[in-house]
């Protein structure tokens, strides 16, 4: 059995508004990795949505939240911003300048969606606390599977870079020390079966699917080279007061923590996602022994600048 030893915090928030890994400065042996090359259990889920329309954050999108802790005398301290974008990049890798605007309207593409979390204020005075993570994950946009995933995961001095492939049925894995290259780098494989998402993907995913209340299903999740059945329940309907106004919002609870689970130990996590078009997640909570944290949307703009790409970061 392989255990992470990881910031819980960063990875959890990065989970919450796109999907997650972890929390914890005072005890980082709750996750626990699934054995490499173990198959998931095969479970359904919910079909994509018709692949000849555009998904609801095309062709491009960017969210910002803001995350804030509770517990005891501390209330809703801001501790982490975090923005995320969508957006469209073509499938062939080597094009030509004058073609570049054709295949991204009309050709062949893939979807890249970026997440980018990092601790603030109070919180990272009081624990000492300091990180940023990146992700970028590229996604194919018919079946909407991962294919590929880069992550930059900065606490402190500490530094790590990492890199999935799926591919044929095979999730490898693959991370470095960019402050250390003599340092051998470390590696995972195991097997996947149908639809696989990483921890970024997953949230992209579920706002494909209808989302009806009382449903249920299960999205299989890849992370660090492990690979996880997560089962998703579809609980209530709301009207809430968001950064868009008074809307009607769905509630999903991902089932993260427990026993073989992407975090081992207790707590909740919900998300609340807008009931039309948009299906923009505006909310998200996450409650655990250590407190509770808020996760809101504070700002949505439909064509964000462009970013870099995290292939060229970290080398």
């Amino acid at each position: 059995m392989r255990s992470k030893n990881q910031n819980l915090f960063a990875r959890i928030l990065t989970l919450s508004v796109a999907c997650l890994t972890a929390l914890c400065v005072w005890d980082g042996s709750l996750v626990k990795a699934q054995r490499a090359g173990e198959p998931p259990r095969v479970s359904s889920s919910p079909s994509s949505s018709n692949p000849a329309r555009k998904h609801p954050f095309e062709p491009t999108e960017e969210l910002v939240y803001v995350a804030e802790f509770s517990r005891a005398l501390l209330k809703k301290v801001d501790v982490a911003d975090f923005r995320f974008t969508a957006s469209k990049q073509p499938a062939l890798q080597t094009v030509s300048l004058s073609t570049l605007q054709q295949q991204r309207n009309n050709g062949p593409y893939l979807l890249k969606f970026t997440g980018d979390v990092s601790s603030k204020g109070f919180f990272s005075k009081l624990f000492n606390l300091r990180f940023r993570e990146q992700i970028e994950s590229i996604v194919e946009p018919t079946s909407f599977t991962v294919q590929k995933t880069k992550r930059i995961d900065e606490q402190g001095k500490r530094a790590r870079v990492s890199e999935t492939i799926y591919s044929n049925g095979k999730v490898i894995w693959t991370e470095r020390d960019p402050n250390n290259p003599s340092r051998p780098q470390r590696k995972a494989e195991a097997a996947f079966a149908g639809r696989v998402q990483d921890v970024l993907s997953a949230i992209y995913y579920l706002r494909t699917q209808p989302l009806e209340v009382g449903e249920s299903f299960d999205i299989t999740v890849s992370d660090s080279g492990a690979v996880y059945q997560v089962p998703v329940q579809v609980i209530e309907k709301r009207r809430k007061k968001t950064v868009l106004g008074r809307v009607e919002a769905i509630r999903v609870d991902p089932q993260v923590f427990g026993p073989d689970r992407l975090l081992d130990g207790d707590g909740q996590f919900s998300i609340w996602i807008t009931n039309d078009s948009r299906r923009i997640p505006v909310s998200a909570r996450i409650k655990m022994r250590y407190g509770t944290f808020d996760i809101t949307l504070r700002k949505v703009t439909q064509q964000p600048a462009a970013q870099e790409s995290l292939a060229s970061v970290g080398r």
